[in-house]
């Protein structure tokens, strides 16, 4: 069953996800929100590289105020992070933020959760509810012993509940844990009980070596099982490597289309030429080349590599100091090994212009 079919539609700027709407990649800045001018500067590369909707952290004032200037500079939905303040929840709607993400358990109360509910319901916003394995209440880990993905689960709909009895429904959910199949878990709870979009994501999932395959792992089966309308990919470093690896799920589970997927072969002792620097430098070129929907092998064995890549559009297979250009699993060319990627970026613009 595909529960993301069937979850309520939500409109955040002018993306919407929820009812079989296409699954949206999200990034956060890790920029001071104040500093206007540097968060916009990252927005627009995210943007470039992929991202769908970002979001910012609002911890003052003048974070607040900063997203009145940053919304008219970019072309995503901006979302409004918010923490244990609910005047800063307040200032980020009236800002302009097009959706913000709270924790009705530590917004300040039933009083200061009802102000914010009524601020986004006079402009329509929608609320992320937003709980962690974490943020769990002391009841509820007492309750279960601990963080378990029932605790998470029950504290995720309790809070809806609490927002839902203001007379509001414009809501997404998140619940997310830095223990991957723990949040497989609670998402597979979650699914059948939750009419509203889901966020998914594990959180602090690490650098972008671990964190990489812990998000695949726990996200590739969330995903598999047709849970989720929004993802993020938490991880340490830079956060283009978020979207970059949020494109990479998405599309190995046939979930998006587009974009250069990458094949290579892990070396043997019949390669003969630097594989490694090679496929990272197509890697790299073919990020420029997104909207094509293409496979490229990078083959280290010119006896092989012929062979291994026809499944390909295009493929490069090299040897000591030569090479072969593939297409479609024709050899096109035989070139010197230092005209293998030139060739191969020759080939894409002219895929590029048909």
């Amino acid at each position: 069953m595909s529960y993301r079919e069937n979850t309520k539609i939500v409109r955040i700027g002018d993306v919407k996800i929820g009812g079989g709407n296409p699954i949206r990649i999200q990034s956060m800045t890790n920029t001071k929100t104040e500093d206007s001018k540097g968060t916009i500067r990252q927005i627009k590369q995210l943007t470039e590289a992929g991202c769908e909707i970002i979001r910012c952290t609002v911890p003052n004032r003048e974070a607040a105020e900063a997203l009145k200037e940053i919304k008219r500079a970019i072309r995503i939905p901006l979302v409004a992070d918010i923490h244990f303040d609910y005047k800063m929840a307040i200032a980020a709607i009236e800002n302009g933020a097009d959706k913000i993400r709270i924790n009705p358990g530590n917004i300040g109360g039933k009083e200061a959760l009802a102000c914010v509910v009524s601020a986004a319901k006079e402009r329509n916003i929608p609320i992320r509810v937003g709980v962690n394995g974490g943020s769990l209440e002391k009841e509820l880990l007492e309750k279960y012993g601990g963080v378990t993905a029932e605790g998470i689960v029950e504290s995720a709909l309790m809070k809806v509940r609490q927002i839902e009895e203001l007379s509001y429904d414009n809501l997404v959910v998140s619940i997310k844990s830095s223990n991957a199949l723990m949040c497989v878990k609670a998402h597979e709870l979650l699914a059948p009980k939750c009419p509203y979009p889901l966020h998914v994501g594990i959180t602090e999932a690490g650098t972008v070596g671990a964190g990489n395959i812990k998000s695949a792992v726990g996200l590739g089966i969330i995903l598999y099982e047709g849970i989720g309308d929004t993802i993020r990919v938490s991880l340490t470093g830079d956060p283009i490597e978020e979207i970059v690896s949020a494109k990479r799920i998405l599309k190995t589970l046939g979930l998006r289309q587009g974009g250069i997927e990458i094949v290579s072969c892990p070396t043997c002792g019949r390669t003969e030429i630097d594989l490694v620097t090679l496929a990272g430098m197509v890697e790299k070129m073919s990020m420029r080349y997104d909207k094509l929907n293409l496979k490229i092998a990078v083959m280290g064995c010119v006896v092989n590599g012929p062979g291994e890549a026809r499944e390909a559009d295009l493929g490069i297979a090299g040897g000591k100091g030569e090479g072969l250009l593939i297409k479609r699993g024709e050899i096109i060319r035989k070139l010197k090994e230092e005209e293998l990627l030139p060739a191969l970026e020759e080939e894409l613009s002219r895929w590029e212009e048909v």
